[in-house]
């Protein structure tokens, strides 16, 4: 019994500072931005309390926000479609065993590691309009200099910023499936072997069913970074230009910080936590099926 409390007791000392951040830095300002939503406030002056009426403004007068919220799925759609697939058959291919197999799995991680600023600094060269990678690279083809501006025209800016926020996180994802992979236990694949299926069979019958876990969790986080999507954006884009490349995070970060318009920034900061949240949930119970039958293989 004291053996027991003992263990106890040292499980709850080493998850007390993880918890004590993870209280101070999400659920306090949760809540604080939640509180401040119902306000009309501009950080000096006196508070007055207006209920609902920011979310209200948010959904039926802003001029940019519902186009933000429509950016912000696109990079979802982005994310699962896009990004998704590619971590999925990246690891697939390094699960098998290839040579290199550890280099690579390091070089697919590396942008994850990277910090967002870098990567949009990198990313608003290659798309520079006068130096760019890209508009370099179309010059070869077209015999002529290239000097199309992809970050400033309002039909290829929000499309410019989707790129590098789909890329840096392919490896992430992909360590995530590799380490799925590695989990599910061999016999399955010898067993599948002596009955005649092939890699591709065992990859749809075998290893995909397994994954249902694993993909949920993918899935939940790319859909959620996505919706509250906010450095690479404003780094690249600012959410310009004409508001084109806006997201919920940037219009969020705009009117609290450069406007000063503190409830009516937290209505829109607890629209994307309420969002994130209502998702997971759906997602989770999507995949319950998936779940239960893989458990039953």
């Amino acid at each position: 019994m004291e053996r027991m409390l003992g263990r106890k007791r040292n499980i709850a000392i080493f998850v007390l500072p993880a918890l004590l951040i993870f209280l101070c830095f999400t659920i306090v300002p949760l809540f604080i931005s939640g509180f401040y939503s119902l306000f009309e406030y501009d950080g000096i002056g006196k508070m007055n309390f207006v209920g609902l009426q920011n979310y209200i403004e948010t959904l039926t007068k802003d001029a940019y926000f519902l186009g933000a919220v429509k950016n912000s799925w696109i990079l979802a759609g982005a994310s699962v479609f896009i990004q998704l697939p590619i971590a999925l058959l990246l690891a697939l291919v390094l699960a098998r065993g290839v040579r290199g197999e550890q280099f690579f799995r390091t070089i697919y991680f590396v942008p994850v590691v990277i910090s967002s600023m870098v990567i949009g600094q990198l990313w608003m060269k290659i798309f520079h309009s006068e130096y760019g990678l890209l508009n370099i690279f179309l010059s070869l083809f077209t015999r002529q200099p290239v000097e199309y501006s992809w970050l400033t025209n309002p039909k290829t800016a929000f499309l410019c910023a989707v790129i590098p926020s789909v890329w840096q996180y392919i490896g992430y994802h992909m360590l995530i499936f590799y380490a799925g992979i590695k989990s599910i236990s061999t016999d399955y694949y010898e067993a599948a072997k002596i009955d005649g299926a092939s890699n591709v069979q065992a990859t749809l019958r075998i290893t995909l069913p397994l994954l249902a876990p694993v993909l949920k969790t993918c899935i939940i986080f790319a859909l959620t970074g996505s919706l509250k999507a906010f450095d690479l954006i404003y780094v690249m884009t600012g959410g310009g230009p004409n508001h084109v490349s806006e997201v919920p995070a940037t219009l969020m970060y705009s009117n609290l910080f450069r406007k000063s318009l503190y409830g009516y920034g937290s209505a829109q900061a607890f629209f994307i936590v309420v969002e994130c949240v209502i998702l997971s949930m759906v997602i989770g119970k999507m995949f319950k099926r998936a779940e239960e039958n893989a458990a039953a293989i």
